[in-house]
């Protein structure tokens, strides 16, 4: 089945962090904390597409404070940090909105994102995703994790509404 047609019945997108979020690196620093980078532009498509009604929730097994902090500067506040069992968590998720799965586009990279991907109306991954994972997404952006590929599957979601626009009153990301 063509993704473009399962874009109009998509109500929320749920996102993984490293691989998809971040390019999958850390910077481990000599007091043996770890850094990420994230893409402002996914940060502007995922500000945007909460202005504009559409929920996003964040899943991820890591437990960085600064993660968090920075999914709440973004107006989502749906993060669940040290996800053991990101299918425990992503029901949570469509039980607190009252969404079904084939509502959620799932956007993964990793083994930890099978179970949820193959549930989800709208798998998804970057371009530099693990096979098992392209095998199972019927969309595969030509962004690699941490380079846009949040953007890129916002984009689309947002034109298809009608929601993206250039007057959006996001000014910061």
């Amino acid at each position: 089945m063509n993704y473009k047609s399962k874009l109009n019945d998509i109500k929320a997108v749920v996102l993984d962090v490293d691989g998809v979020l971040t390019d999958g690196s850390l910077v481990l620093m000599p007091d043996g904390s770890m850094t990420r980078t994230m893409n402002t532009r996914d940060g502007y498509a995922m500000q945007l597409a909460v202005k504009q009604g559409f929920p996003i929730c964040v899943i991820t097994g890591g437990n960085d404070a600064a993660v968090k902090q920075r999914m709440n500067y973004l107006g989502i506040t749906d993060v669940y940090m040290a996800s053991r069992h990101k299918i425990d968590d992503f029901n949570d998720f469509l039980d607190k909105y009252g969404f079904s799965a084939d509502e959620v586009a799932f956007m993964g990279d990793d083994m930890p994102d099978y179970e949820v991907m193959q549930m989800v109306g709208l798998p998804c991954c970057p371009k530099d995703a693990a096979p098992e994972i392209r095998k199972i997404s019927l969309y595969i952006s030509q962004k690699e994790g941490g380079k846009g590929c949040v953007r890129d599957i916002l984009e689309q979601l947002l034109k298809v509404n009608g929601k993206w626009t250039e007057d959006t009153g996001v000014t910061s990301t």
